[in-house]
């Protein structure tokens, strides 16, 4: 019989693990954010979802996206709205290895954005990224995990790399909940390649039953360009 479900949300560093052979998992949510800058509210409600599957033991398939997107904006100029689909992603993520003492969990994650969206949401090119994964079990039943990455980006016709880093602790506080807090930064810049990203998650893990969880998520923006403050709930099924 497989252990309780292991997913990659709902904080920003994902999991080492995949999800077995001929398994299939999903992970949906509704997010919400709120931006204010220089006078004006941006709104923004989006569906992330991943769905994984198990080509191995050790190996799975990826495909995710932001979904279905409604950006608002509020002035006193008066109100705008978008609605459309974000941009598709697949990728590959390969267990490398089991956590041994002081050795992490490890798992690399090789993923490619495609212009895919709807208009006003597409980006620009096939953008690929890779990041590791490595995961720490700590006493006490607290946990730590670390994700840095680096991607390729288009912006203006023009390719650049950017990086990435995640870092996440977290603590099981029984055998259905767990909470965690975590420093991401999606996105390491120049500020002419659009800047530094930075946020503080936090979030609490429900697990409903050997194959269910539900979680609850909250972030805020630590700069001027990353998102203010936002909260979604999620829901992730494993078959």
């Amino acid at each position: 019989m497989a252990g309780p479900i292991t997913t990659d949300r709902p904080d920003f560093v994902e999991s080492a693990e995949t999800v077995g052979a001929g398994r299939a998992q999903i992970e949906t949510s509704g997010l919400w954010e709120r931006s204010e800058s220089d006078g004006s509210t941006t709104r923004q409600r989006s569906t992330p979802t991943l769905l994984r599957l198990g080509v191995g033991e050790d190996w799975e398939v990826r495909l995710e996206s932001e979904g279905r997107m409604r950006t608002q904006g509020s002035s006193g100029s008066g109100n705008a709205a978008e609605a459309g689909w974000a941009d598709a992603s697949v990728g590959l993520k390969w267990h490398m290895l089991d956590a041994n003492g002081l050795q992490p969990s490890l798992g690399w994650l090789l993923h490619a954005d495609l212009a895919s969206g709807s208009h006003n949401f597409r980006g620009q090119g096939t953008r690929p990224s890779l990041r590791a994964v490595m995961e720490w079990e700590l006493a006490e039943r607290w946990s730590f995990g670390a994700m840095p990455g680096l991607a390729v980006e288009r912006a203006e016709g023009e390719r650049h790399v950017s990086g990435s880093l995640g870092l996440m602790l977290g603590r099981q506080l029984s055998e259905r909940w767990r909470v965690l807090g975590e420093l991401a930064l999606p996105r390491i810049a120049t500020a002419r390649n659009g800047g530094n990203e930075a946020f503080l998650n936090f979030a609490v893990a429900w697990l409903l039953s050997n194959d269910t969880q539900l979680d609850l998520s909250a972030q805020r923006g630590l700069n001027e360009r990353s998102v203010g403050r936002g909260g979604g709930v999620g829901l992730s099924m494993r078959f």
